[in-house]
């Protein structure tokens, strides 16, 4: 089969076509044909920062987590699933478990589950990691109908999808952009658009809550925008948030008596720990999605597997408005 490899990591890492053996299947396995993969943050801190983090695969590499694609065979143990099913879930591109960037993946059934009918394959490959980090991360923050959600960073891979399924769930939904096309892309999903280059925290605080405070914070930026949230979310609410590999002051923490989320989707599939989970998360997923509750948001771009390397430069240009997804 054809894979996309990189024989070396760093900024300058390029990728090249190869070919390898299909995968061979271990009884809790299904083979995949792929259709599509998308390209997430994580994907491009691998490919520049290689063996500088722990889970990054050994070289020559094929990366890629998301895919969407139709099983083609089944190992011995899988009852679930059968030969011709279009299934989706993020089960690559990890330690030892090959990626997405090729014609084929021999997949954990724990980590997939049947793709939504009213998507198509690239929409579909768009959700694995950010929907089961939006979901996971509003679970966490215990979600409540009626409640006032923040999401920062509301039309990106995850804060698009925390959009909407905040939305679902009968939170009353706000978020940060930075653009007017953003600001319309927010209302589109029935939620209050923020323009965070032009409103501070505390005055949209009290134009939105009179001063309480949003329930939930949803923070997708994170890093020093954590510092906002806990401005942003009311007494003893609830913050979750992607990104906290930083050195940050608790203190708005600690006297507002705020609850902090941190979610690194990543963990099953690093540890082989409760795999299971991700996989029950996309079932619940599909039934939104065919619902009509979830939307994906694609990049205007689009990119076969050959031009994956545009697609990594395309995200990390920061230009791209919703999820970046090559097509094989």
């Amino acid at each position: 089969m054809k894979a996309m490899t990189i024989r070396e990591y760093g900024e300058n890492a390029t990728f090249e076509a190869k070919e390898v053996e299909i995968p061979s299947l271990q009884s809790d396995q299904v083979l995949v044909k792929i259709s599509a993969s998308s390209v997430n943050t994580v994907d491009t801190m691998i490919k520049n920062m290689g063996k500088d983090l722990p889970f990054s695969p050994d070289t020559p590499a094929i990366l890629g987590m998301d895919f969407a694609g139709t099983i083609e065979k089944i190992g011995t143990n899988v009852t679930e699933f059968s030969i011709g099913d279009e299934i989706y879930g993020c089960a690559g591109g990890l330690g030892d478990l090959q990626g997405t960037l090729a014609d084929y993946i021999a997949a954990d059934t724990k980590l997939i589950a049947k793709k939504p009918k009213n998507l198509t394959m690239k929409e579909a490959a768009s959700l694995p990691l950010v929907g089961i980090t939006a979901y996971e991360g509003l679970m966490r923050a215990n979600v409540k109908k009626g409640q006032k959600v923040l999401v920062h960073g509301g039309t990106g891979g995850v804060g698009h999808v925390a959009v909407q399924l905040a939305k679902h769930f009968g939170a009353k939904v706000y978020s940060t952009v930075g653009s007017n096309e953003q600001m319309e892309i927010i209302k589109g999903y029935d939620a209050e658009p923020i323009n965070y280059k032009t409103e501070k925290v505390e005055d949209y605080v009290k134009k939105h809550t009179n001063g309480a405070g949003f329930d939930v914070v949803y923070d997708s930026v994170g890093g020093e925008n954590l510092i906002k949230s806990f401005e942003a979310a009311a007494l003893n609410g609830q913050v979750a948030t992607t990104v906290s590999l930083c050195e940050i002051d608790l203190s708005t923490v600690h006297f507002k008596g705020l609850s902090l989320h941190v979610v690194f989707m990543l963990i099953p599939m690093i540890h082989n720990f409760k795999r299971e989970q991700h996989g029950e998360i996309l079932s619940n997923i599909t039934t939104i999605a065919e619902a009509g509750y979830l939307k994906p948001l694609l990049d205007e771009q689009h990119f076969s597997l050959e031009k994956v390397g545009e697609a990594y430069a395309r995200l990390e240009s920061k230009n791209a408005i919703g999820k970046v997804v090559v097509e094989n």
